[in-house]
């Protein structure tokens, strides 16, 4: 077999050939200048950043017999013999870990090199080492002979017992920079004959997360063909994200254009992208709109803190080890959340000018008949406070006929729901992030998995209470909790048990209006007691 993948082909033999790591290699090429070379050595950071490849650089520079400026040569007896020296000794720690295989290791650092000044141990992955293995070699770290240098690599250092660390010198390797990835894959692209776009080459760069081996991995599949490599290629190959929908997707959230976020997700769901791709996308753009609204160069319409919303609950689903439902329902929950508030409030100056509704009962212009106006005026705000007591009231009364076979039942309903085709999308979406946690005839306590479920099933109660009727056979009062406020109400309902506390049925409050919902009355009464009669006119 001929073909050497890309990444190994490019793989750097000094240190002027190396991509970023500018601080690391040039504190280590000062201690070779200055001849103050370490026993032991520590490198880490993430995969593909360079840690072995400078271990061997490193390594071969030391041996070298005429380094320059703190570079090898190239052209002396170790240089030419370094990929075969017996004096560079490459461990994998993923395979040979354990404690037997430290203890040869131990007695061979006992010979002296037979070509190079030093004889050098490159250990690869070292926390994967036992701790066995790790109390063997603490020994030879701690007084090791004149001539033995050990290079470590890991990327999980936290691994690595403390012991161990303190006796290295330790180097922390960075991912590298966007415009380093783009260069060097130009580079490879150039002296390859690879064909490919601009946009191509700045997504495979942010595809491979910092990591030059990612990257030169991914060029490698993408040129196995002829053509062109093109951003389409690449995003039905991986996934991936364009940058323009990602953009549009925040411009229609800026727009409040539901429709057309609900079609970008249908669109993202067909093509089965990655969706930690998409959120990574979303919150780096979200980042550039946050620091350009504290610039004051915003022309937006998204407020600071409701960026930063939406980014801490992309985190909460990055974070998730197992999601079993379709991500991008928790994802479009989050947005269509967060821009909740501000349709609520377009909504509003809407209705204050035009959606007033006058109900006639009987109307007469015979002098003396009796006229009755009913002015309707919809409330599509959620009264905080109204909510909480709201909450406190269905939660006692929950806890007031809660039973364990009622529970067992509406659980296996709720769960039999999505599945049933004749439910609306959005009630499938928040039976899908929830589930029932207590129940009574007439009352359930749901529990979701996001606070931004609850809110929005809270602003639905009457919705969901009509459209699941006739699965539960009556009509349930619904109220929604987080996981943090269910864990709380269960703590204090254990308690209330055990202190034999009695509960009582409780009458829901009734909503009050706000100081703008006054206000709005107040126009509307002036407008419809210049038409009609004070004392023949009923608001409601």
């Amino acid at each position: 077999m001929n073909y050497k993948v890309l990444y190994r082909k490019y793989r750097p033999d000094k240190f002027s050939n190396m991509v970023g790591q500018e601080y690391t290699l040039q504190m280590l090429q000062n201690a070779i200048i200055k001849n103050k070379i370490s026993h032991a050595y520590l490198f880490t950071g993430p995969r593909g950043t360079g840690k072995t490849s400078t271990a061997k650089i490193f390594a071969k520079t030391i041996n070298c017999l005429n380094p320059v400026d703190g570079e090898a040569c190239g052209n002396c007896r170790n240089c030419l013999s370094f990929s075969n020296s017996p004096d560079i000794i490459e461990i994998d720690a993923a395979s040979n870990n354990g404690v037997d295989d430290i203890r040869e290791l131990i007695n061979n650092v006992k010979i002296a090199p037979s070509e190079g000044k030093y004889k050098i141990y490159i250990i690869d992955e070292v926390h994967m080492m036992t701790t066995s293995a790790f109390n063997a070699l603490l020994l030879t770290l701690e007084e090791p002979p004149k001539h033995a240098i050990f290079i470590m690599a890991t990327t999980n250092v936290e691994n690595v017992p403390i012991t161990i660390l303190s006796r290295c010198q330790r180097f922390n390797f960075q991912k590298i920079s966007l415009e380093n990835l783009k260069k060097q894959i130009y580079f490879v692209c150039k002296e390859e004959n690879i064909t490919i776009s601009e946009e191509a080459v700045e997504e495979i760069a942010y595809l491979s997360e910092g990591g030059m081996r990612d990257a030169l991995s991914l060029l490698d599949q993408l040129s196995s063909t002829a053509e062109e490599i093109t951003i389409d290629k690449i995003l039905s190959h991986y996934g991936s994200i364009s940058s323009k929908f990602i953009k549009e997707l925040i411009q229609n959230m800026e727009c409040r254009n539901i429709e057309s976020i609900l079609n970008l997700f249908q669109e993202l769901e067909n093509t089965s992208s990655d969706y930690k791709v998409f959120l990574k996308k979303m919150v780096q753009e979200f980042t550039h709109i946050s620091v350009s609204i504290k610039l004051n160069s915003y022309q937006g319409n998204l407020s600071f803190k409701q960026i930063k919303k939406i980014i801490f609950e992309f985190n909460d689903i990055l974070n998730r080890a197992n999601i079993n439902m379709n991500p991008y329902i928790l994802i479009k929950l989050v947005i269509l959340d967060n821009l909740e508030d501000k349709i609520v409030k377009e909504e509003e100056k809407i209705k204050i000018k035009s959606d007033f509704l006058v109900k006639k009962e009987d109307l007469s212009h015979e002098e003396g008949t009796s006229v009755k106006e009913v002015i309707n005026i919809s409330n599509p705000t959620q009264n905080v406070k109204f909510l909480n007591q709201l909450k406190k009231v269905r939660i006692n009364n929950c806890f007031l006929g809660a039973k364990k076979d009622i529970l067992l039942n509406y659980q296996k309903i709720w769960k039999s729901l999505s599945d049933n085709l004749n439910i609306k999308p959005d009630i499938i979406s928040f039976i899908l992030d929830s589930t029932i946690v207590a129940a009574s005839e007439d009352y359930c306590i749901i529990s979701c998995n996001l606070t931004s479920t609850a809110n929005l099933i809270n602003t639905k109660l009457q919705q969901l209470k009509a459209d699941l009727k006739e699965f539960f056979s009556s009509e349930i009062n619904f109220i929604a909790l987080s996981k943090e406020e269910w864990e709380s109400e269960k703590q204090n309902y254990v308690k209330n048990l055990k202190s034999n506390y009695k509960y009582v049925f409780m009458n829901e409050p009734i909503e009050e209006t706000s100081d703008v919902e006054e206000e709005n009355v107040s126009e509307l009464e002036n407008v419809a007691t210049n038409i009609f009669n004070r004392d023949k006119i009923e608001f409601v």
